[in-house]
């Protein structure tokens, strides 16, 4: 790695972490898939292991030799910065003292992510980037093999995305759908039951599933506010739901999808 001390906030080598949405990153002209930002030392750790490759890291004075460890071998330029450059730059008190230019790594296709899988959760139209990491740490710590994220969903690779999920994001292999009908397809031809979690009458419920479960599940989880699309509840093989208790009628997306995956596991 290339030390680089840096003192002033308007350098340009950090332009990078000047304040950039997650839009404007990844529209960068250079490099063409664009960039994500990755926070902490254990984050840069799985995102380096998964064999994402950083463009730059920007690390405070105290950091330096959490993060040779990390990218020490690695040909990339690291940024040493007082701890007021670093909060200065990216508007906010960067609490670990680390981050990452990531470049963004292609996507695989759907049945590239399916094969050899047997229990995959399926995001659709998840918008909150706090939920799609927090369901992406369940998806990791609970043995789903693969996650799908529909087109209108939120990008698992956002920084608040990828901080909530501990860095899990870059530990389970997933793909963002970009055809509903294609991927259905493609969850059928691989031989998966889509299972949709919804509150209907005619619903399973999760138990009664999880005691006679097929092969390979994919477990299907709606949006925050108005649930699971018709075009997913029609593609589904079976509706299933949480039985709940206490005047409540259901739970937090990131939450049902960790007490379904824990129930398929069981």
């Amino acid at each position: 790695m290339q030390l680089q001390p840096v003192t002033d906030p308007d350098d340009r080598r950090l332009d990078d972490y000047r304040g950039l949405t997650d839009t404007a990153l990844r529209a960068l002209s250079d490099p063409s898939g664009g960039l994500y930002i990755a926070e902490s030392t254990k984050v840069i750790a799985r995102a380096v292991a998964a064999g994402h490759r950083p463009r730059s890291v920007l690390v405070q004075e105290r950091r330096v030799d959490d993060i040779r460890a990390i990218v020490g071998a690695l040909d990339v330029p690291v940024y040493v910065v007082p701890d007021e450059v670093a909060e200065a730059v990216t508007g906010f008190a960067v609490h670990r003292g680390t981050i990452a230019s990531m470049h963004r790594p292609a996507l695989p296709s759907v049945r590239d992510v399916l094969e050899g899988a047997s229990l995959v959760l399926i995001l659709e139209n998840i918008g909150d980037h706090t939920n799609v990491g927090a369901a992406f740490r369940a998806a990791a710590g609970l043995g789903a093999d693969a996650v799908l994220v529909s087109p209108g969903g939120a990008d698992p690779l956002y920084r608040r995305s990828v901080r909530v999920s501990m860095g899990t994001v870059f530990q389970v292999p997933w793909t963002r759908i970009t055809d509903w009908d294609t991927a259905i397809a493609d969850l059928h031809a691989a031989g998966f039951d889509i299972a949709a979690l919804a509150l209907r009458d005619d619903a399973v419920t999760l138990d009664a599933y999880a005691a006679d479960r097929p092969a390979r599940v994919a477990l299907v989880m709606g949006s925050e506010g108005d649930g699971l699309s018709r075009e997913a509840m029609q593609g589904a093989d079976t509706i299933v739901t949480i039985p709940m208790s206490g005047g409540v009628d259901s739970l937090n997306v990131a939450s049902a999808a960790a007490v379904a995956l824990w129930s398929m596991k069981r």
